[in-house]
């Protein structure tokens, strides 16, 4: 009988019962307004007079209405640059005790965002409050004696004069509380391994010696970690290795494009839940088994307001105009697609995180992740958003019989006219390219009206080439590095998109 487990078990169900019903719309109010209280005398609140703002009858409007948009890159020349030249007190108070190295999905530069003793806190409460969720998921007792492999980026940070710089994932990881230790997987001194290659490889040598019973971390690493266990081992599925594996915590990217090809590696059915952990915080996480959408974590330092996603509100380098309204909790609607701002407690104001979601619950506040600003395809008025990209590559994969873990897009001119072309990455690359590309076409004319509008003018079609998705791997190992956060760009440029194109020919 598994004691412990039970007891473990016991415990989250009855803080679940005694927890009092949370009211994320009220949560909200009480976030922004700490939020300005802690940083009013900043050089930032100072700037902008958050004691004013705090004076206002309307707290959220008066915030909106005074305080303009941040993408990174302005929030960083303005503000963030100061951090780095030992000035406190910037945009919160003291100094960041780490900065989380981001290259997000669409550049080689690292991104230095701050993170603070606070933001630590934040997440971690956050992954508390996803572990006493899980009583809703039903899993049996001897699930909370298992192991946990997380798998994200090295644990080693770089030591920079007074704060330490990493992907968000290992700041998290280095920072677990003690009594989790134990469960923790692949340990302390292999996830110290910055070498991606080298830290698989561990990890496929030690695999037996654990007892995993969850796994965490982004889709495509992980699949190619289980491959690599299961290959050393010569198992035919990852359960033939890790018999009692029964959850898998997905996040970074949607999970359906990789469910088919992660399905293949198992034995056994696996709880898979979603979460929403990015650089700029613990944004959201997977609380009930009815749905596949995100809870957004309300009361834990991180305010959130909303842009209606259109098209007129979104400029070529994915920013956002700066007349584009914003809406709070209160107002959203169900599955309207918004852009996401927040506000946190590391010193991010107005902040465009680049992800575009909508709710599927309002009351619950739950949300699902519809794609990035920046990959919001409308060159040819297509208006074709990645979330639109992702059904349609479903739709493929049902009707031809396929897997599409990996994919790219980029709308270019062939001979002056513009065509959407595609590159898939599949083990069926003997499968009619000019077929898919025709049952794309026709899948996107049905779903998106934009899309059927842009195809009776400028855009002449669809073009396919199906490659192996090591090749999306081997992209991200030259431009970017392995492993961690790294995550594919679902939408090019041509210029980017012609280096992607010779990179390829060079595979070939």
């Amino acid at each position: 009988m598994a004691i412990i487990g039970s007891i473990i078990k016991g415990v989250i169900q009855l803080k679940d019962t005694l927890t009092p019903e949370s009211n994320p719309v009220e949560n909200q109010k009480l976030v922004l307004k700490s939020l300005l209280e802690t940083a009013k005398d900043t050089a930032f609140g100072s700037h902008y007079n958050f004691s004013a703002i705090l004076q206002s009858e309307n707290i959220a409007k008066a915030y909106a209405d005074t305080i303009p948009y941040f993408d990174y890159n302005k929030i960083n020349d303005e503000w963030w640059y100061r951090l780095h030249e030992n000035e406190t007190d910037i945009t919160w108070p003291g100094n960041p005790d780490y900065f989380a190295l981001s290259s997000g999905t669409t550049g080689n530069s690292s991104k230095r965002i701050p993170v603070t003793k606070e933001m630590i806190e934040s997440i971690r409460n956050a992954g508390i409050e996803q572990v006493f969720a899980l009583n809703n998921f039903d899993l049996p007792s001897d699930f909370f004696e298992k192991e946990i492999m997380m798998l994200g980026s090295s644990t080693d940070l770089i030591e920079k004069e007074d704060h330490m710089e990493g992907e968000i994932s290992g700041i998290s990881a280095s920072n677990i509380p003690f009594w989790f230790r134990g469960y923790y997987k692949p340990g302390i001194e292999i996830s110290k391994i910055d070498d991606w290659d080298e830290r698989i490889q561990r990890i496929a040598e030690n695999a037996k010696n654990w007892d995993i019973g969850a796994l965490s971390g982004i889709p495509s690493w992980l699949e190619l970690m289980l491959k690599k266990v299961i290959d050393h081992h010569n198992a035919n599925d990852i359960h033939d290795v890790w018999p009692n594996l029964q959850v898998y915590t997905s996040g970074g990217v949607a999970f359906e494009p990789y469910e088919k090809s992660f399905n293949a590696l198992t034995k056994k059915p696996i709880t898979v839940i979603d979460t929403y952990l990015a650089s700029e915080g613990f944004i959201a996480f997977q609380a009930r088994p009815e749905t596949s959408a995100m809870q957004l974590v309300t009361d834990n330092g991180i305010y959130f307001e909303f842009v209606p996603f259109k098209a007129e509100y979104i400029l070529e380098d994915g920013s956002i105009t700066a007349d584009a309204p914003s809406i709070t909790l209160a107002d959203v609607k169900q599955d309207e697609e918004y852009v996401l701002i927040i506000s946190t407690v590391s010193g991010a104001w107005r902040y465009l995180i680049g992800d575009t979601i909508k709710f599927t619950d309002v009351e619950r506040a739950e949300i699902k992740i519809t794609g990035r600003t920046k990959f919001f395809l409308n060159t040819v008025g297509s208006q074709l958003s990645v979330n639109k990209m992702n059904d349609a590559l479903l739709h493929i994969e049902e009707a031809f019989g396929m897997k599409i873990p990996e994919f790219t897009i980029c709308a270019k001119q062939y001979d002056g006219d513009f065509y959407h072309s595609w590159y898939l990455g599949t083990e069926n690359t003997d499968k009619d390219a000019q077929k898919i590309a025709e049952a794309i076409d026709s899948y996107l004319k049905d779903a998106n009206k934009n899309y059927k509008v842009a195809r009776s003018k400028a855009l002449k079609g669809v073009k396919v080439n199906l490659i192996k998705p090591e090749l999306f791997y081997d992209w991200n190992a030259e431009n970017k590095k392995k492993g961690g956060q790294v995550k594919m760009e679902r939408v090019m440029n041509e210029d980017k998109f012609a280096t992607w194109e010779s990179f390829i020919k060079t595979k070939s």
